[in-house]
């Protein structure tokens, strides 16, 4: 029963009891246009609109009720929680003023990027208990992905706990988990994927995918895809990550698959049958043990060389040459020791193995006098196998160091001169069979210089349509020699395994900074260059680029047989006028006779992310094999966003030599909820190739959760 007449001595009462029960620091707000005071409760009364502040709680409803014996405050009707980013909504919250802790009934909360549910909760400053809760990631919809459970806990850490959880979509959980664990910051959805589609050499077919958490960090599961013509592709896979942001983070991948392909197998780069029975297997893996020691690891068993082109094109275009290896490296103040291991499980490619190759590269530091060292050394047992079975295995047992001198002069400070004095020691415990020699050292020395001179100038020029404010052309010649004389000596000795391969850019001119140690030839070579940049000022950024122009070009004073006195000149270019149109290229030719060896250009126009264009081409000469046909392909590509909902894109290349287009691909997005995006996709291809000419293709990809 309520006395109005002891209404307000009561309350003010309540107000002194309220003072004093709370910390000193902090001030509770607790106001509404109707206050009353039940005697039978000892309840102060808020209604028509209370609300009530501590700290940087807030809780507001049509009532509240606030006991000042047991310091909690009880909200009905509209009632709504909110502690900084978390808003809780329900038809009643209870909430000790004191602790911090609450109860909620039919609970309503979101913390971006999750919307939770349930039929009650309790909950702390540090974490939220659900019973009967539904978890619905960003904008809830009958699409949206969702997480149900019977008790489910929500650390503000951004970690979710859930026991005998299912997982699908708003209206169809179709998963269960014994056990769910996770930050919330991890891709929560991205462990399921779906694909289906149709071509000629695969026939109709349904790709699907599942990574089920089962233990914090970790998600197990397998892949799936179904072939019309070709059979059944399955295998187990897994990720995990741990310990994300710390210097004792762990993650990577596994995946595999297995098929007894009743198809086309064709042949393989060999000219070799593949066998029906295909398969591959493939794990990644990144450790750091603390901030100095880490361990890095890849490793790529394929069946055959086209078991991935054949039904994994997306990683095959990535990874082409599968590569197996192991590296513990440890990093001290200015050094690095490395145990790196190479290995070759399948038996199709060429690869230089290491089993293994131990190194220590001691980073350039500065010694009394402005001098600077540097030392690398390593110890390796090579192997490198031929896989067309023509020539003998090359094996190697390999000692290497290289030591250097360099000491920086700056007559001006606009230019700087930087002398170097080197040499290199390789030792050989294994020859070429039949060379004569059991074992070989060689002993290499290199005298050289680096130089480069810091120019520029400044232009008031203004135009207000391409947003140019003032001009400033930065300009940097630089100057490279080196003298290595004997480096070809003892060739006939060295197993050939780390040797050149072929590149359209300038190879590397020091001799510690070349990789081919075991295929080194005589060095006396100046190379000039010559940086541009042109800027412009920038509100936002400062200064930006307008345009950038490097050349470089090698003066031989030594030459193999066929080489020239001097090499190809090397041109990038970039031409950045504005945001929206871009222009690069790089180019090779022989100044001789003006004659291209490499080319790559293309230029962009965009609008933001509404719609770009590229046109870019690709030319190399027959550089390699007189016979070879060498490229020169134009392509087209094209992206526009028609609205929220769908996007097209398209691609289009052609070979200009043999008067045909090469590959045709044009698709469309389509944005589902702002929850998945679908691509619907039409493949068309001509020439030498083991895809179809034809293909369609659906898949269904996550976005942002």
């Amino acid at each position: 029963m309520r006395h109005s007449r002891f209404l307000l001595p009561l309350l003010f009462t309540a107000a002194v009891q309220l003072s004093a029960a709370l910390p000193t620091d902090k001030k509770i707000e607790l106001t509404a246009p109707k206050q009353d005071y039940d005697l039978q409760t000892n309840d102060a009364v808020f209604s028509g609109g209370a609300f009530l502040r501590y700290g940087d709680a807030v809780l507001t409803a049509d009532e509240i009720r606030y006991n000042t014996n047991t310091e909690q405050a009880t909200a009905t009707g509209q009632a709504v929680l909110t502690m900084g980013e978390r808003r809780l909504l329900a038809d009643k919250i209870t909430y000790n003023v004191a602790s911090g802790a609450y109860t909620v009934e039919d609970l309503r909360v979101g913390q971006y990027p999750l919307y939770l549910q349930g039929a009650s909760a309790e909950g702390t400053k540090e974490q939220l208990t659900i019973h009967d809760a539904t978890v619905t990631f960003r904008e809830p919809g009958p699409w949206a992905p969702a997480l149900s459970a019977k008790s489910l806990t929500y650390n503000f850490d951004q970690r979710l706990r859930a026991e005998h959880a299912r997982i699908g979509v708003q209206n169809a959980k179709f998963v269960s988990l014994p056990g769910f664990n996770q930050p919330v910051k991890d891709p929560f959805w991205s462990f399921l994927s779906l694909g289906a589609g149709f071509s000629n050499h695969l026939g109709a077919y349904l790709d699907l995918g599942a990574r089920v958490p089962v233990a914090p960090g970790v998600k197990f599961g397998g892949d799936l895809s179904l072939y019309s013509k070709r059979g059944v592709l399955v295998g187990p896979a897994a990720t995990y990550r741990r310990n994300t942001g710390t210097d004792q983070e762990v993650f990577g991948k596994v995946s595999s698959g297995y098929i007894h392909d009743s198809g086309d197998r064709d042949i393989d780069i060999l000219g070799e049958a593949i066998d029906a029975d295909r398969g591959f297997f493939s794990w990644q893996h990144h450790q750091s043990f603390n901030e100095h020691l880490t361990l890095d690891g890849l490793f790529n068993y394929w069946s055959d060389s086209e078991v991935l082109r054949d039904f994994r094109s997306d990683t095959f275009y990535e990874t082409q040459t599968p590569d197996s290896y192991l590296e513990a490296a440890y990093t001290g103040t200015n050094y690095q020791v490395s145990l790196f291991s190479r290995i070759q499980p399948n038996t199709y490619h060429t690869v230089q193995e290491r089993l293994p190759e131990l190194r220590f590269d001691l980073f350039p530091f500065a010694l009394p006098a402005g001098f600077y060292q540097r030392f690398e050394s390593s110890a390796a047992i090579l192997r490198e196998d031929d896989p067309y079975g023509t020539a003998a295995t090359l094996k190697s047992r390999r000692v290497d160091a290289y030591y250097a001198l360099s000491r920086p002069f700056a007559p001006q400070e606009w230019l700087s001169i930087t002398p170097i004095a080197g040499g290199r020691v390789t030792y050989y415990d294994r020859t070429t069979p039949g060379s004569g020699k059991d074992n070989y050292d060689r002993w290499l020395g290199e005298l050289g210089v680096d130089a480069k001179l810091h120019a520029s100038a400044t232009y008031e020029y203004k135009n207000e349509r391409w947003h140019i404010d003032g001009l400033r052309h930065l300009i940097t010649p630089r100057l490279s020699y080196r003298y290595v004389p004997e480096a070809e000596d003892g060739r006939r000795f060295i197993p050939q395994i780390d040797r050149e391969t072929f590149t359209t850019y300038l190879r590397p001119l020091g001799l510690g900074d070349t990789r081919n140690i075991d295929d080194l030839h005589a060095t006396n070579t100046l190379r000039l260059g010559f940086d541009n940049t042109l800027q412009t000022r920038d509100g936002a950024y400062g200064s930006r680029d307008l345009a950038v122009l490097n050349l470089a070009n090698d003066f031989r004073f030594d030459q193999r047989d066929g080489e020239r006195d001097v090499s190809e000149t090397h041109i990038e270019l970039g031409v950045m006028p504005a945001r929206w149109l871009q222009f690069d290229l790089y180019d090779t030719f022989a100044p001789q006779g003006l004659q291209h060896r490499s080319l790559s250009a293309g230029i962009t126009v965009r609008d933001g992310d509404a719609w770009a264009v590229r046109l870019g081409t690709h030319f190399l000469s027959r550089v390699i094999d007189p016979e070879d046909e060498g490229i020169e392909t134009y392509s087209l590509e094209a992206r526009t966003r028609l609205n929220e909902v769908f996007s097209l894109y398209g691609r289009v290349t052609y070979d200009i030599r043999n008067e045909r287009f090469d590959e045709q691909r044009y698709g469309i997005y389509h944005n589902l909820d702002n929850t998945w995006r679908m691509r619907y996709a039409v493949s068309i291809y001509n020439g030498r190739r083991r895809e179809s000419h034809f293909g369609f293709n659906i898949n269904i990809e996550t976005i942002g959760f």
